[in-house]
């Protein structure tokens, strides 16, 4: 029965972990469903677009004081959470503060020293966001679209990240007092949770103080297992996927769209007026589905563009800077990509329910996203430029757009009068092409 702790801890560490690795298949399963994305090339820029945009946050400063806290709770989660390597071993072998032993006392105190400091940052920080998001009124985080789910998602985050900080003070607070009356071995200094909580814990007896040293050692493992599993349903899940979004980012210069080769090869044809039609082409499938241009659904995405909608840290850089959004126009960047991972989510809950995606009649246009926001796009890339882990909301819409104007021939009035003029006239204008130079004759 001595060991029935150590059992209880490592069944909890392989159900954690279980869990966040069926949920990271799932998600890898979701992003499968779109099209494959051919962007290997350039393998040492795009290290180098990883490093500094996901590693070291080089998009955040244009917003220096939210980028100073970010920082401050980015790094403090990280180095932190270095302490899960010492709470596995002791876990599983019942052994107290491990990592003593291999750094010995005096880097040992080093590291839990800066452990602390970096715990007490991170509390500031996040009564800071949480301050700021409820309270202080940011536009970008108060729309519409984050209202419900969202902002409690936001909340929670916060409140989890303060109650983990917080075990951890206490359940240092308690060892130190042990410490100093004998009953623990002496390791690691605690500059923050001796003098926060250790006057108070000095007033319990030694057995309250395990068994509040132990609680809080359980409540913050605990915590850190629910916390990873809990990333699957929140926006947070970019502390994992801005590292392979920022990898599989885009390259070319903002702007530069993809073309179709099937258009490219008809607008040649139509160059050229002495060309085969159907020279070197192999002969076509008779059962062959004939491809579709643009997207409706998240199946005509690309699997970048579904990472880009799993990626997104919902913070409305992008919004906030979109001309059409600030005109009053429905358009929100971030809600693209909200509702292109809602409608990933509808299909994989699907899947896992049938086994296989069965038709349930809703598409990620009209049912998620609106004609309306799509066409309001000023294809600016101020979306783009703004987001801090490279999200491309504007690939998105211009393929929705192509699926409009190629599948449906639902563009705009204005925009189908543009195009007439162009396939009459040779020019967006609607004048007889004699008269296409009068301009130039004065």
């Amino acid at each position: 029965m001595q060991y029935i702790d150590n059992i209880i801890f490592f069944i909890a560490l392989v159900a954690g972990f279980g869990l966040f690795f069926k949920s990271l298949k799932e998600i890898y399963r979701n992003i499968q469903l779109g099209k494959e994305s051919h962007r290997s090339d350039q393998k040492a820029k795009r290290w180098e677009t990883m490093a500094k945009v996901a590693l070291g946050q080089s998009k955040m400063g244009k917003r220096p004081v939210a980028a100073f806290f970010h920082v401050i709770v980015y790094v403090g989660f990280v180095i932190i959470n270095i302490e899960l390597l010492e709470i596995i071993v002791d876990g599983i072998f019942g052994t107290h503060r491990f990592l003593a032993g291999i750094l010995g006392d005096s880097l040992y105190a080093a590291f839990t020293a800066t452990l602390e400091v970096l715990a007490f940052l991170v509390v500031i920080a996040v009564v800071v966001f949480f301050i700021r998001r409820n309270f202080y009124g940011v536009k970008r985080l108060t729309m519409k679209e984050l209202f419900g789910w969202p902002k409690h998602d936001a909340n929670w985050i916060l409140v989890i990240e303060f109650a983990l900080m917080m075990a951890f003070f206490k359940m240092n607070a308690a060892d130190w007092v042990l410490q100093q009356r004998g009953v623990f071995t002496e390791h690691g200094s605690f500059p923050i949770s001796s003098n926060l909580l250790g006057p108070i814990f000095e007033n319990f007896s030694d057995n309250i103080l395990i068994i509040t040293e132990r609680g809080a050692w359980w409540f913050h493992f605990i915590g850190i297992l629910f916390f990873m599993n809990y990333l699957y349903y929140s926006k947070h899940l970019h502390i994992i996927l801005a590292f392979p979004n920022t990898w599989f980012a885009n390259l070319k210069p903002k702007g530069q769209f993809n073309n179709l080769d099937s258009v490219t090869a008809e607008i040649k044809l139509m160059m050229d007026p002495n060309a085969d039609p159907y020279a070197a082409q192999p002969k076509a499938d008779p059962n062959a589905v004939p491809e579709k241009f643009g997207a409706n659904d998240i199946f005509d995405l690309s699997q970048v563009q579904l990472l880009n909608a799993y990626s997104c840290t919902e913070c409305g850089r992008c919004t906030a800077v979109c001309p059409a959004n600030l005109t009053g126009k429905k358009l929100s960047p971030r809600k693209i990509m909200m509702d292109t991972r809602d409608r990933l989510e509808e299909v994989g809950k699907n899947i896992n329910k049938n086994g296989k995606f069965v038709e349930d009649g809703k598409k990620l246009l009209d049912d998620h996203i609106q004609r309306e926001e799509l066409w309001a796009c000023t294809t600016c890339n101020a979306c783009v430029e703004a987001c801090p882990i490279l999200i491309d909301p504007l690939a998105i819409i211009i393929e929705m757009r192509r699926f409009l104007v190629m599948e449906q021939s639902a563009a705009p009035q204005e925009l189908n009068q543009m195009m007439t003029n162009i396939e009459n006239n040779a020019a967006p204008w609607q004048y007889n092409q004699a008269d296409r130079l009068n301009w130039a004759k004065e």
